[in-house]
């Protein structure tokens, strides 16, 4: 005889694997980590203040 089933528990880890399969799916699509975000923010930031600072002044 087969050992009784919790229904409850079947459904709630049913809805956590759809959930997480969902979130990996948004991640591949569209993550990036916070880290990647800033480190690319702080490199435009870096590059722009390099190109200002190599400006001639106009007479």
């Amino acid at each position: 005889m087969a050992a009784p089933v919790n229904l409850n528990r079947a459904r709630k880890e049913k809805a956590r694997a759809e959930r997480k399969t969902r979130a990996d799916e948004n991640a591949a699509r569209f993550g990036r980590t916070k880290a990647e975000r800033m480190l690319e923010e702080a490199r435009a930031r870096k590059a722009a203040r390099e190109l200002d600072g190599a400006k001639r002044e106009e007479p």
